[in-house]
């Protein structure tokens, strides 16, 4: 079965960290994006992952309270390793947006980005969406993956 991981901050979410004088506060999440990835759960295998240590438990509560979807907390220095060890890397689709996910995309099968992702990882991307991060490009992916790669 193939994989899709996820980056959670600018994939899931605006990527924005709302700060007050108490901390992070809140993330942004997106419309639409949870009713995608129902639509395709059952033919794929879906993770989420964060470098976000500080944020760790608001993602928790969206993704694996609310959502009810794995979420993993891997720094981006040990992520590229840890899909590798965890899956099939050239079965494994991956949606990342920052500048250190260049390198995650040229080792797994496919690669998404959002619109509003760094140059770079635009550049090196499979697949870049019309969708800005937080708004609608993981529902976007989905649909992409739907019909790219699932409805064969």
């Amino acid at each position: 079965m193939k994989t899709f991981v996820i980056d959670v901050d600018g994939c899931l979410t605006d990527g924005k960290m709302w700060y007050t004088s108490k901390g992070k506060v809140m993330k942004s999440f997106g419309a639409d994006d949870h009713d995608a990835l129902n639509m395709i759960k059952d033919k794929i295998d879906i993770w989420f992952v964060t470098a976000d240590k500080v944020g760790f438990p608001i993602s928790t509560k969206r993704i694996v309270g609310d959502m009810d979807f794995p979420l993993v907390f891997m720094p981006m220095c040990d992520r590229a390793k840890w899909i590798e060890d965890t899956f099939d890397s050239f079965l494994t689709i991956y949606m990342g947006d920052g500048v250190l996910d260049p390198p995650i995309f040229e080792n797994v099968g496919y690669s998404i980005c959002p619109a509003n992702g760094f140059y770079l990882a635009k550049e090196k991307a499979s697949y870049v969406t019309r969708h800005n991060g937080g708004d609608r490009a993981v529902a976007e992916a989905c649909l992409h993956i739907k019909e790219s790669f699932l409805d064969v």
